[in-house]
């Protein structure tokens, strides 16, 4: 019988043997020492970086040639081009003067934490694929719930309901509409016209999760002078679709809403969603973080009659992109709508409904170790680290807006929550735009803009892992000089 492959030993390869290709441990331990040099070196640097890049679209995929290499490359020579092809197009979201959109937090434990996920490679689609990946996902989702206040139910180990790691908020308010619809359609042939509501301040994904579940209607309800939801337009609007056939489905009430982190009114909001059957979820991405702070707590109040809650600790505690915790009330709601168990995935311990399988609880099957960097950065700061750093942040906010209350060119758009402040020109848009184009000048502080209805106004969020009382200080006097010339 004619083998398949050529002995690569044999005279058939002149060249000598086959080399592995593979990187043996002397080189990865070799490499990597490189490597987290070169970041250290970076976390020490990164405050002296300009924070957006100077490049045009292309200019970095033409430092890059058109075709792979044939050939390996020394490892050396890819690190290099961290600095020749990378650092030209990064945005420093780590830079102390990052003040933009909301933070994208990271830390050293979270990195060492990813790092050691990246290695190790476990695929936590069952329990059975990697016990440890399932438990400590089950504990560190448990610890949460106490940490921020939820109500123990929610825990895994004692209540009907439970939490799991997903990549973003967006990702679990999709998940959840597709549940809240399951549930409403369980044992029925035909689906009814579903109806979604949110505040029309709430991130686009709460409509983009509403597409994804088919449901027809969406509604943006309007806010009141607080922009936050306004819960009497809420009942108008739900008792306005019943009148026309429609069928109410699911509600979001937010904690932090992406444009001017207002705060709905979630306990007046779980009455009407409990007198009228529909679905409660809490999309507490930026401000959930902030209910580790037990004098912030009441802002969620109400929060324990919802159907499920979500937050980022991406944004706000020191763990690296991605991870959303999600939590549901009734996790049988969430099995039920996300189950399918081919034979290729039973097993005894499955089987015996001694373990969580998260797969079910997600709609992909493939599961990273995310667990692992959260567990990790709630070990490394403890409770009291991360209260002492998210209190900081927040006073350093109401500091900058007691300094803009008391400006005689500049005046607050909305009211200051956690780490954002809002805040214009009372000369006017052009005044306003002009004011952040010359905040930006600056290479090394970067904010943005926004607008509400026809009004322009700046986003200031502080609460990057590098931020510190002498950049928010830096930042205001630039401010006030280019406000008052």
């Amino acid at each position: 019988m004619t083998d398949l492959l050529p002995d690569p030993d044999s005279s058939d390869n002149p060249g000598g043997p086959t080399p592995s290709y593979h990187m043996d441990p002397d080189e990865f331990r070799r490499h990597g020492y490189a490597l987290i040099d070169w970041l250290a070196n970076y976390m020490e640097t990164v405050g002296e970086r300009q924070v957006m890049p100077g490049v045009e679209p292309g200019d970095i995929a033409a430092s890059i040639p058109a075709t792979a290499p044939e050939k390996p490359e020394r490892f050396e020579d890819l690190i290099g081009d961290l600095d020749k092809v990378v650092m030209p197009g990064i945005t420093h979201w780590q830079s102390p003067g990052w003040f933009a959109y909301y933070p994208a937090t990271t830390s050293g434990p979270s990195i060492l934490g990813e790092l050691v996920s990246a290695g190790l490679g476990v695929q936590g689609m069952l329990w059975s694929t990697s016990p440890a990946a399932t438990e400590i996902e089950s504990r560190v989702t448990d610890w949460l719930v106490d940490l921020l206040g939820l109500p123990a139910a929610w825990r895994n180990r004692t209540g009907p309901g439970g939490g799991v790691l997903q990549s973003s908020a967006s990702d679990s308010t999709h998940l959840i509409h597709v549940v809240a619809r399951e549930r409403a359609t369980a044992g029925q042939n035909d689906r009814p016209a579903f109806v979604a509501y949110t505040s029309a301040q709430a991130h686009s994904s709460v409509e983009k999760g509403a597409r994804v579940a088919g449901i027809e209607h969406f509604r943006a309800i309007d806010v009141d002078e607080n922009l936050s939801l306004d819960p009497e337009a809420l009942r108008a609007a739900i008792t306005a679709d019943r009148d026309a056939g429609l069928t109410p489905l699911i509600v979001t009430s937010v904690v932090g809403t992406t444009g001017t982190a207002a705060i709905d009114p979630i306990a007046a909001i779980s009455k009407i969603a409990s007198d009228e059957s529909l679905w409660h979820h809490v999309d507490a991405a930026y401000g959930g973080s902030a209910m580790i702070c037990p004098e912030l707590r009441h802002l969620q109040e109400g929060a324990a009659l919802a159907d499920s809650y979500t937050f980022n600790p991406h944004k706000w505690m020191f763990t690296n992109f991605d991870c959303n915790v999600l939590w549901v009330a009734d996790r049988a709601s969430l099995i039920d709508a996300m189950s399918i168990t081919p034979p290729y995935l039973r097993n005894a311990a499955s089987e015996s409904g001694k373990v969580i399988d998260y797969r079910d609880w997600q709609v992909p099957l493939g599961r990273r170790f995310r667990a692992l960097k959260l567990w990790w950065v709630l070990r490394s700061y403890g409770a009291e680290g991360i209260r002492h750093h998210l209190g900081e942040y927040i006073r350093l906010t109401q500091a900058v807006a007691a300094k803009i209350e008391q400006h005689d060119h500049l005046a607050l758009t909305a009211p200051v929550h956690f780490g954002l402040v809002c805040f214009h020109h009372r000369s006017g848009n052009e005044a306003t735009d002009a004011l952040l184009n010359e905040i930006n000048r600056v290479p090394n502080i970067y904010l943005t803009g926004s607008s509400l209805g026809s009004e322009r106004f700046i986003r200031l969020s502080i609460g990057s892992t590098s931020t510190t009382a002498e950049a928010v200080d830096r930042l205001w006097g630039i401010i006030d000089r280019a406000a008052s010339t």
